[in-house]
């Protein structure tokens, strides 16, 4: 695992957090690249449909952020989401 990621797992819903340094995704894709090769591997499916991503950009200089596939499919991005019972927005408010 890259540094500037992290899994964080409860009970069947993993959620990768990475962070990405001057537009540089790679090791965010890698990273999502061997948890699906995982998934597969031990005979577990990822569901592209409840899969979402959340960008959250500190940056000042807004950028556009590439869409992310799993298994052939684009995922959804969106503003804000739940996780373990804490409501996140993109822009912490």
């Amino acid at each position: 695992m890259h540094s500037s990621n992290h899994i964080v797992k409860f009970a069947d819903d993993p959620t990768v957090v990475g962070l990405i340094s001057k537009n540089n995704e790679s090791a965010y894709i890698k990273e999502l690249q061997r948890l699906t090769a995982w998934c597969r591997a031990n005979n577990l499916s990822l569901n592209v449909e409840k899969t979402k991503e959340m960008v959250v950009n500190f940056s000042r200089v807004q950028s556009d952020h590439s869409l992310l596939f799993l298994a052939g499919s684009p995922v959804d991005i969106v503003k804000s989401t739940k996780l373990l019972g804490v409501h996140l927005v993109e822009n912490f408010t």
